[in-house]
């Protein structure tokens, strides 16, 4: 588990396929790795992946043809910056929610949009994410919790810290760029709770039941 509060920003060093391109592994340049050791789980742009080696130089991860499928991690190549965030800790203070690294879907940036030293990103969702977004909510992009400022159709839109800009990959984000998305898992225990539905009035009906 994970609280979308990035810890450092890492480089990709190298990018090897094995097995017909249907797996990778990377090697990403980053000295969080001299506090790793092999088998913890690290999220690198808000995917949790499992650190294979690890010295004070960096760490390696291997990426399974499932993970290439649904994420945007098959688009990095070297030289590449990521967001990395250790495994949280039972003993640390949660200061931005709770992030599985279990991604949702790959969504597209619209806009990235200076405002002063903030930033509006816009970003076009599928589906299955948006399904449990709701104004005011949490959300992760590329592994950053965020707050959604706004909300229409499949779209989001976030408001960027300077910061934010300045300690994660956002503030590079481009047109037409894929990030990782993650909604909030609360809302998506409730939707399944609900049976899918996503309906406040069935929740009240529950509620109002002996």
């Amino acid at each position: 588990m994970f609280t979308g509060l990035i810890e450092s920003l890492g480089r990709v060093e190298s990018v090897r396929t094995s097995g017909e391109g249907a797996s990778r592994s990377m090697r990403i340049a980053s000295p969080v790795g001299a506090e790793l050791r092999p088998g913890e789980s690290i999220a690198v742009n808000g995917t949790c992946l499992t650190v294979t080696e690890a010295d004070g130089d960096g760490f390696s991860v291997e990426v399974s043809p499932e993970t290439l499928r649904v994420t945007a991690l098959g688009g990095l190549a070297a030289g590449a910056p990521v967001n990395l965030e250790r495994a949280l800790r039972a003993d640390a203070r949660l200061g931005g929610h709770f992030v599985l690294g279990h991604v949702d879907g790959v969504g597209r940036v619209i806009a990235l949009a200076r405002d002063g030293e903030f930033a509006s990103l816009e970003v076009e969702c599928p589906a299955a994410v948006t399904r449990y977004l709701i104004p005011k909510g949490s959300i992760a992009i590329d592994g950053v919790s965020l707050t959604i400022a706004g909300l229409a159709g499949s779209r989001v839109r976030i408001q960027l810290v300077p910061f934010t800009l300045e300690h994660t990959t956002l503030g590079a984000t481009q047109e037409g760029g894929a990030v990782n998305l993650e909604a909030d898992v609360l809302g998506k225990y409730v939707a399944g709770l609900l049976g899918g539905s996503g309906e406040l009035s069935d929740m009240v009906r529950l509620t109002e039941q002996p």
